[in-house]
Order: structure tokens, then C-alpha cells, then sequence
């Protein structure tokens, strides 16, 4: 009987060359569907904490602003107006007796979304304000407004 099949010599080589081929197109295809599927399900849960780091960024900020106000207090007898603003805390506002600064380093920064803070002295109380992501008074969540008064 004639034997149709390749000698045993050769068909070592080829067994050894499909197992070393690498991966099928639908073996790929699983691995991307499995990683989408997970990028799908994490991925907003961390841009959620992210976007809550900004407003506890701000919210320490804030109370950083709050503090130095407290030691412009301490030596001039009062809170900057609401003209004179933060910056008094970096540079003398006019000629101020008692001013000891600046108060802060460098300039006064602004919240985590790169917003100028919003200052406003009453005399004997001040707020400082950030209007959140959205840059607008009201909001909810990363929009919503972070002060220093409740």
C-alpha cells in the first residue's frame, strides 16, 4: 500500500511552525472587545475622581486664601476691600500702615480650572468664591460653586 501522507521527517518542522504562528485575527479581536469593555466601565469612574480633586484643590485653596486674609487682618486692623482684592496679600495696597507682606507666594492663584477667585469684603466678614468648572454662578457637581462662608 502506497502511503499518501508526508515522511515523518518532514511533518515535525510543520507541527513546530503552528505553534509558534501567534494569534488568530479573532483572538485579537476578543482581547480588544475585553479592553473596551473595561475602558468602558473605569474610565468614568476615574475622570469622577479626578474632577472631585479639582474642587477639593479649590476648596484647600480657598481655605489657604482664607488664612492669609486672617494674618492681612492681624496686622493692618482689617480685611482688604473689595477694590483692593486679593492682591493686597501679594502687594501693598497704597500706603497702608502696618502691612507686612505679602502674604502669599508668588501671585495670587487661581482655582483649578484656571479662574480668577472672587473676592467680595463686607467689612467685617469676606468671601472668596469659585464658580466652579463651568465659570457661571449656581451648578451642580463639578459646576457648582465652592466658597469659603456656607
Amino acid at each position: 500500500m502506497i502511503s499518501l501522507s508526508k515522511p515523518r521527517s518532514l511533518r515535525a518542522p510543520i507541527a513546530r511552525a503552528r505553534r509558534h504562528r501567534g494569534f488568530t485575527l479573532i483572538e485579537l479581536m476578543v482581547v480588544l472587545a475585553i479592553l473596551a469593555l473595561l475602558a468602558g466601565l473605569v474610565g468614568p469612574r476615574v475622570l469622577n475622581q479626578l474632577g472631585g480633586a479639582k474642587a477639593k484643590t479649590t476648596a484647600v485653596q480657598i481655605a489657604d486664601l482664607d488664612k492669609s486674609l486672617e494674618l492681612f487682618k492681624l496686622d493692618v486692623g482689617r480685611y482688604p476691600t473689595t477694590e483692593e482684592g486679593l492682591q493686597a496679600l501679594v502687594a501693598r495696597p497704597g500706603a497702608l500702615g502696618g502691612w507686612s507682606g505679602p502674604y502669599l507666594k508668588g501671585n495670587v492663584p487661581a482655582d483649578a480650572w484656571g479662574n480668577p477667585f472672587r473676592y467680595t469684603s463686607t467689612g467685617g466678614s469676606v468671601e472668596i468664591l469659585s464658580l466652579g468648572a463651568d465659570n457661571a454662578p449656581g451648578g451642580e457637581g463639578e459646576a457648582a460653586d465652592i466658597r469659603n462662608t456656607p
